[in-house]
């Protein structure tokens, strides 16, 4: 049977909202997967008081007993299940069911996960090293090339550098980075998203893609050979373009997926066209992660105006990607 584990991010944010307004809803009886969800038992029975739902939440300590369409597991107290204000004093307890769900994804199949909203920096706070789940899938996993992608119904785009300073971002771009991450794109749009023939646009690093050498060197001497050899594999990939009209109306609806070079560059025009709809995916991994395209949302945090459709599709997507 497909299980889907879900790690519900922060416990101050929406993260518990959201799936409870799923449950609410009635949502989960229309997939086929069985969802696990990670969490404090009072955390969350406290939390559907507040929204004002009245659910059954059947709690377990062992993984293996759970033999509902949806059961909650509980393996670590909550310190603080306080709405709306984060407490560093929490990171240990974010991880601990971050981690757990990703090894059981590893060494369970027929498992996928969906990961809810964090805050990184309170889990830096709490003493942990910490960039985001992209980074600790890849490190759990032990894979060298994993890819973000962001995806709705409108656009999908790839990321070929994560969270990082933008200071950062120059140097990180070469030409192997941009090799591997356009193959695994490349691969997985054929692979997870059925596209025969994927057509790849990608972004130049540099305003107007460096115009030739005049405002920045790297599509010279990193960007455009990568290309060539991307090409030569037979791979459908543009020379780099400008980012400021790649998004026009005509290439959008030519592109199956954009290639960014970095995280602000292509993602505020997914989030302006799609945010609360889009879907965050990991590419590159042994494991199925889907995520919300959202941050924890302190601000409408158990006030039951959460809008659920980003998790909603990460659910959808994770159920038909497992196998």
């Amino acid at each position: 049977m497909k299980t889907i584990i879900y790690s519900p991010g922060d416990p101050a944010g929406i993260g518990p909202d959201i799936f409870l307004s799923l449950m609410h809803e009635g949502f989960f009886e229309y997939i086929k997967a069985n969802v696990v969800c990670m969490g404090d038992k009072e955390l969350f029975h406290t939390r559907a008081k507040e929204l004002g739902y009245s659910l059954e939440i059947n709690s377990f300590s062992n993984i293996n007993d759970i033999n509902e369409k949806v059961g909650f597991l509980e393996i670590i107290k909550c310190p603080d299940i306080s709405s709306g204000i984060l407490n560093s004093i929490n990171s240990e307890y974010v991880i601990e069911n971050l981690d757990f769900a990703i090894d059981t994804c590893i060494k369970k199949m027929g498992f996928g996960l969906v990961s809810g909203p964090i805050s990184k920096e309170n889990i830096i706070e709490g003493g942990y090293s910490f960039s985001g789940h992209t980074e600790r899938i890849m490190q759990k996993t032990d894979s060298d090339n994993v890819l973000m992608l962001l995806a709705s119904e409108r656009l999908k785009v790839a990321l070929a550098t994560t969270h990082m300073p933008i200071s950062k971002v120059p140097e990180s771009i070469t030409k192997e980075l941009i090799i591997n991450k356009v193959k695994i794109l490349n691969q997985e749009l054929k692979e997870k998203f059925n596209i025969e023939n994927p057509k790849i646009s990608l972004l130049g690093l540099n305003p107007h893609a460096g115009e030739g050498g005049k405002l920045g060197k790297e599509e010279i001497e990193e960007i455009i050979p990568a290309v060539k050899e991307l090409k030569a594999s037979n791979i459908d990939v543009s020379m780099p373009l400008s980012a400021d009209t790649a998004f026009n109306k005509n290439l959008l609806d030519e592109t199956d997926a954009y290639f960014a070079m970095y995280h602000d560059q292509g993602l505020p025009v997914l989030k302006a066209l799609s945010f609360g709809d889009s879907i965050n995916i990991t590419l590159g991994v042994p494991i199925i992660r889907t995520s919300v395209d959202h941050g924890v949302a302190l601000d409408i945090a158990g006030k039951g105006i959460a809008n659920n459709s980003s998790l909603k599709n990460a659910f959808i997507a994770a159920d038909n990607l497992i196998l």
